[in-house]
């Protein structure tokens, strides 16, 4: 019986790689983690909320990014890839790169059957780790469903579900609102 050497990356060593590879990994204590493909449904989703908070956000001081940036956790060093991110104010990055964000005051992930427990597990304890980070909203593929959980102070994390299409979730900081409707506009459920 023979076993393969555990091999341990430093997070130089991560980025080194990423930023050249043909495919996107996520990094956590010392191991590369390849992320899986996405389905049509999911596209649909993040690119409408992409484009819908770009809308809502022009001219202010918060600006969204899609799955294509970096997210760092420094205080647990996971190194991610959210469906979106919400900065606002001026963007913070690991180096001089930019190409890897530590400042996010909003995180959207889009729930897939195969990192569903991940994203609402321990990827969010990491997440809950970044001081800035004001709200994480779970959005899901199979029916018009949307968690937001809200950090609230010395309180800890608060969680707010909506589930109806023609319902808004308001986002006082940002100045704006994002309805069910906006987010799943293309998404044919029945064919869940």
């Amino acid at each position: 019986m023979s076993s393969v050497p555990y091999q341990h990356y430093t997070f130089a060593e991560y980025l080194a790689r990423e930023r050249f590879a043909e495919y996107r990994s996520e990094y956590f204590q010392g191991e590369i983690f390849a992320m899986a493909g996405g389905s049509r449904r999911h596209a649909i989703i993040c690119d409408n909320l992409v484009g819908r908070m770009l809308e809502k956000l022009r001219g202010g001081p918060c600006r969204p990014f899609s799955s294509s940036l970096r997210v760092k956790v420094e205080a647990t060093g996971l190194a991610t890839y959210p469906d979106l991110s919400i900065v606002c104010g001026k963007a913070q990055f690991d180096d001089r790169e930019n190409d890897t964000l530590l400042n996010p005051r909003l995180i959207f992930e889009v729930l897939s059957p195969s990192t569903e427990s991940y994203d609402r597990g321990r990827k969010f304890n990491n997440y809950k780790q970044i001081p800035t980070l004001e709200e994480y909203l779970l959005i899901s593929q199979t029916d018009p469903r949307v968690e937001r959980i809200t950090r609230q102070g010395d309180i800890g994390w608060v969680l707010a579900v909506t589930l109806e299409l023609d319902a808004a979730i308001d986002f006082p900081s940002l100045g704006c609102s994002l309805s069910l409707a906006e987010i799943y506009e293309g998404v044919n459920f029945a064919e869940a």
